[in-house]
C-alpha cells in the first residue's frame, strides 16, 4: 500500500473545496492505497468552513494556514516542501480546489503509477470547458511557449509526482514561480507518463483564470527558460531586420516592439524565482490544523 498526498491550494473558495473533498472520498472508495489531503490556505479572508460528510475513504485531512498571501504557484511550492520534509509519502498529486481538476481522474493517475511506479504522471489537457475565445488564447499560449522555449507544455498542476521528482522540484528555484515550467525543466520526457485530462467546470462561481491571469501564467512558464528565450528572440530580431530593412516603417516595427515588450516582461517575471524565499517558505505557515 502506497501513501498518496493530494495537495490542494485554496483562497476563500471553501464551498468548492468542501464539494471536492466529498467527491474525492467517493471516487477513491475502491482504491487500495492510503490517500491523504493537504490543503494550503493562502491567507484566506473568509473564515475556514468545511461542511464535510463522513469521509470514510480519505485517511486524513490537514490545512496549512499561511500568514501572508503568496499566490497559487507559491502555495503549491510550499506544500511540496512541507510534504517532502514533514510527511511520510510515496507520491504527491497537486490539484486545484474548485472542481476544474476532476476528482474522477485521480483513479487514472494512480492506475498509471501502479503500472509504472518510477515515472511521474502528467494530465495532458485534451478538452477545456471555457468559451471559444479563451480556448483560442490558450492555444496561442501553447504555440508561443513552444516557439520560444522549444517545449510543448500541455499540462498544468494536475499531476502525480514521484518522490524523486518532488526532490528535484524543491531544489529548483523556478518552482517558486511556475509549477509546470519547473517540472518541464527538472524532469525529462522519458521519465514522465502522459494521460488525457479533461478540464472540468468550477463547482461554484466564475473561473478565476482571466485573460490577464492567462497572460501572466503563460509568461511565467516561458520565463523559466529565459536563456533559450533570449537567444531565440535575438535570432528572430536579426532575421526580421534583414527581411524588412528595405521596407522599414512604424507598421513593420510593431512585431519587434511586441517582442521586446515580451522579453522585458519575462525578464521581470524571472526575478520571482527566489531560492532563498523558497527555502524559508515554511516560515510563512501560521498553523497546521488536522481536520480529520
Amino acid at each position: 500500500m502506497k501513501k498518496f498526498k493530494i495537495l490542494i491550494p485554496v483562497y476563500n473558495d471553501w464551498q468548492s473545496l468542501t464539494k471536492l473533498l466529498n467527491n474525492i472520498d467517493n471516487e477513491i472508495k475502491d482504491i487500495n492505497h492510503e490517500i491523504s489531503i493537504i490543503v494550503v490556505d493562502d491567507a484566506s479572508t473568509f473564515d475556514q468552513h468545511l461542511d464535510l460528510v463522513d469521509l470514510s475513504n480519505i485517511y486524513s485531512v490537514k490545512v496549512l494556514s499561511m500568514k501572508e498571501n503568496k499566490g497559487h504557484a507559491r502555495c503549491i511550492a510550499t506544500g511540496l516542501k512541507h510534504i517532502y520534509e514533514k510527511e511520510e509519502f510515496d507520491y504527491i498529486i497537486p490539484m486545484d480546489g474548485d472542481g476544474e481538476d476532476r476528482p474522477e481522474e485521480i483513479k487514472e493517475f494512480i492506475k498509471t503509477i501502479e503500472n509504472n511506479p518510477e515515472k511521474t504522471v502528467v494530465g495532458e489537457r485534451v478538452k477545456r470547458s471555457e468559451a471559444f475565445i479563451f480556448r483560442f488564447c490558450y492555444f496561442f499560449h501553447k504555440i508561443l511557449t513552444l516557439v520560444f522555449t522549444g517545449h510543448s507544455i500541455k499540462f498544468g498542476n494536475f499531476t502525480c509526482l514521484t518522490k524523486s521528482t518532488v526532490e528535484k522540484m524543491i531544489n529548483e528555484k523556478a518552482t517558486w514561480n511556475s509549477f509546470s515550467g519547473a517540472l518541464t525543466k527538472v524532469e525529462k520526457k522519458k521519465n514522465m507518463n502522459v494521460i488525457p485530462s479533461i478540464r472540468g467546470e468550477r463547482y461554484f462561481g466564475p473561473s478565476k483564470m482571466s485573460f490577464s491571469n492567462l497572460l501572466d501564467h503563460s509568461l511565467s512558464i516561458i520565463s523559466v527558460f529565459k536563456s533559450t528565450v533570449l537567444l531565440r528572440s535575438a535570432l528572430f530580431i536579426i532575421l526580421y531586420i534583414l527581411m524588412i530593412k528595405s521596407n522599414a516603417s512604424l507598421i513593420t516595427a510593431i512585431p519587434l516592439i511586441l517582442l521586446l515588450l515580451m522579453v522585458y516582461s519575462i525578464s521581470k517575471l524571472a526575478l520571482r524565482e527566489n531560492m532563498d524565499e523558497f527555502k524559508k517558505s515554511l516560515d510563512n505557515v501560521k498553523n497546521i490544523d488536522p481536520i480529520r
